[in-house]
């Protein structure tokens, strides 16, 4: 038998939509209801993956002598330690889309008749074949395991996801906000208070800090991108679970029967409220991406939900969906891409058919010409796939 919105674990503590809720409740929309923005946002922030191997953007503004390339060449690149650039932001915001997309998946399996059961042995499986997957990009068939990294992108995902579904599956909506404030400030007192042994506590350099120490004590193989510790070591997954919840929050407000104004109103409010929160704890735990920290944790969410909140008013609110649609067939092969460019070569691929041409352009229009045209090989791609109704759904 089919669960009632009762006994669905994300509508815990909500009003059942067979009664008329009282103005402003937050009932929860048909599990059907697709909010097409979700997988729009996913793709936009795959591209700027995509396009990393040639670095298309900084050399489309080089070649259109645009004024900002010094800036964008910084907002380019992760910051070295201190600090926030745009590159900082696209892991925490695909973070952010995993959990906006939680209510929504999880609803629509118990609308199929799952029980928790079911669903806990899909979460499971599905962290257990992203782990696979990050292991496969790193390299782990070489079997050089000495010099192997194990942790990775899909790792760190895989464990905030597996977490935050525990978290949204085991406690309500009240709850899973009380999970997500508990993770932010466990992870800083954490940082704050326990010492490292002939360092001292609440030392944030990069030779100094917990996380890392904790990292060469019991993290095998060798790190990234810093030189004493993991960027997705153990320590730095508590708060990374934190940005999913972030965004689970969120996917519980836009799948409410609330008004369009009202969630954008909170969505934009939130975000302003959440910039501002990581920046006055950014003064006492710093903004720090290798380590993700708890300020640059809300600093994040903060762009992450105004962000959201424009392409939910564009997309599906105002209906303009068309402009959107290549960045939809990215989001909806997203794990994909990220593997087959890992272990592929697009810039070969695309050289078979363009090398011609792209040697008789010149320094700047032959990069241009390549960087966009690996970018179309890519999506050729995964265009074939969607044509195919082929999604890989780890």
């Amino acid at each position: 038998m089919e669960p009632s919105v009762a006994t669905n674990p994300l509508n815990q503590g909500l009003t059942p939509r067979t009664s008329n809720p009282p103005e402003g409740a937050l009932s929860p929309l048909a599990p059907s209801v697709r909010i097409y923005s979700i997988d729009a946002l996913r793709g936009f922030d795959m591209f700027w993956l995509m396009q990393e191997s040639t670095g298309f953007v900084l050399v489309l503004i080089t070649a259109l002598h645009l004024p900002f390339h010094d800036f964008w060449a910084k907002q380019a690149d992760h910051s070295e330690w201190l600090g926030f650039t745009f590159w900082d932001f696209i892991a925490p915001l695909f973070l952010f889309i995993v959990g906006l997309s939680m209510p929504f998946a999880i609803s629509r399996r118990i609308a199929q008749g799952a029980d928790k059961r079911t669903l806990f042995g899909h979460v499971l499986k599905r962290t257990i074949i992203l782990i696979l997957l990050g292991l496969f990009c790193n390299g782990i068939l070489s079997l050089n395991f000495p010099d192997f990294r194990y942790t990775g992108v899909l790792q760190r995902i895989a464990l905030s996801y597996f977490f935050a579904a525990v978290i949204t599956l085991k406690s309500n909506i009240k709850g899973q906000a009380i999970w997500t404030a508990l993770l932010l400030v466990g992870y800083w007192l954490l940082m704050a208070l326990i010492p490292v042994p002939g360092i001292g506590h609440g030392v944030y350099t990069p030779e100094g800090n917990l996380a890392g120490y904790i990292d060469r004590l019991f993290l095998p193989g060798n790190f990234c991108c810093y030189l004493f510790g993991d960027n997705e070591g153990y320590l730095s997954t508590i708060p990374s679970i934190a940005t999913v919840m972030f965004g689970v929050l969120c996917g519980h407000l836009v799948r409410s029967s609330w008004s369009n104004r009202i969630k954008l109103q909170v969505l934009i409010g939130g975000g302003i409220l959440s910039l501002g929160l990581g920046l006055l704890w950014g003064m006492v735990f710093p903004i720090i991406t290798r380590l993700w920290t708890s300020s640059y944790t809300l600093y994040a969410n903060g762009w992450s939900m105004l962000l959201f909140a424009l392409f939910y008013w564009i997309i599906d609110v105002r209906g303009y969906r068309k402009w959107a649609f290549p960045f939809t067939v990215v989001g909806l092969n997203a794990i994909t891409i990220y593997v087959v460019q890992a272990r592929f070569d697009f810039v070969h691929i695309a050289n078979m058919f363009i090398d011609g041409i792209v040697t008789h352009a010149g320094a700047y229009y032959g990069k241009l010409f390549l960087g966009a045209s690996v970018l179309l090989v890519e999506w050729l791609f995964l265009y074939f796939l969607y044509r195919q109704k082929i999604f890989l759904k780890a």
